[in-house]
């Protein structure tokens, strides 16, 4: 006859057994997990110091003096806030090389179509600013386009060089969008625009415009054309021929250009660095995004968010 003592006893023992590889099991998967969990914020602020110490050599890097050379600064593409042509970076860009006791001169590099009036004038105004205040030259050297805003800065410099065949000029304002009420009259589609300001909505693509809207618009854009045009008289001076057409938004071949007063003569780069400023080696000093600026901008983010809660987590304070 089986004992019930024992029978009791064995089965305490296998409960006992039972809920110690649970337990076990738990604390090594919750080991496991903080594992993982430091791994990977080591990870990230090994990612974010590396970062840093890219971005921070290449900094250093740019900010070594050099034997007398030529500054480059490239203006290309798209003149706006958010682009590589923007004001934030040219204007860091001319700071670098001014700055810079070996440049003996500086040459904007532009290819652009044009962009932002306002981006354009905080670079033209800088441009001023540095002249005045370090005495060294500065030109613009033409590629294929230097139009509208592009030319708004390049009127800043000293002189204008170009290649016969650039395109030059565009001194106007244009402000455009499209407007679809006809269309959603003959769709029977009804647009319900609430406003405080009987003009908020005036730019809606999808309202009407009254006569006293578009007469407002059209004066904003003649005060700004105003400015470009008194900017234009300010950089060419003289040398400017003007005709009724200059100030109209045309363009014009470089060779015409010159012949225009828009710019000064037909030229390179490599003349300018060599004849001009006399400073035959070229350095640089467009501010880009390397690798690590790009990573730093796109991860960015996710990166100073994983590592601040690290930092707080380890008890760190930043302060």
């Amino acid at each position: 006859m089986q004992d019930p003592h024992s029978s009791e006893s064995s089965s305490v023992g296998w409960e006992r057994q039972t809920l110690e590889k649970l337990v076990l099991a738990t604390v090594a998967e919750q080991r496991a997990a903080r594992r993982w969990k430091i791994f990977f914020r080591l990870l990230w602020i090994g990612l974010l110091a590396t970062l840093v110490w890219l971005i921070q050599r290449d900094l250093s890097l740019s900010s070594s003096v050099s034997k007398p050379h030529t500054a480059l600064i490239e203006v290309r593409g798209a003149i706006a806030a958010d682009a590589e042509a923007s004001a934030q970076s040219i204007v860091a860009s001319l700071r670098s090389a001014f700055e810079d006791p070996g440049a003996q001169g500086v040459v904007l590099l532009i290819n652009s179509p044009g962009g932002s009036p306002v981006q354009a004038g905080i670079i033209a105004d800088e441009i001023h600013r540095l002249k005045a205040l370090h005495g060294k030259p500065i030109h613009a050297v033409v590629e294929e386009t230097c139009a509208s805003a592009a030319y708004y800065i390049a009127s800043a410099a000293d002189n204008i060089y170009v290649d016969k065949a650039s395109i030059v000029g565009s001194i106007g304002v244009m402000m455009n969008g499209f407007g679809f009420t006809g269309l959603m009259d003959k769709l029977g589609v009804e647009r319900r625009l609430m406003t405080a300001g009987e003009n908020k909505g005036f730019m809606d693509p999808f309202s009407p415009q009254s006569e006293a809207q578009m007469r407002h618009v059209q004066e904003m854009l003649d005060d700004i054309h105003q400015q470009f045009i008194e900017v234009v008289r300010r950089g060419r001076g003289e040398r400017l021929v003007e005709t009724p057409e200059i100030f109209s938004g045309l363009v014009w071949s470089g060779q015409r250009a010159v012949a225009l007063g828009l710019a000064d003569e037909l030229a390179s780069l490599e003349q300018v660095a060599r004849d001009v400023i006399q400073a035959e080696e070229i350095i640089d000093y467009t501010q880009r995004e390397n690798v690590a600026q790009r990573l730093a901008r796109r991860f960015g983010a996710g990166v100073g968010e994983s590592a601040l809660h690290t930092l707080r987590d380890w008890g760190w304070v930043l302060r």
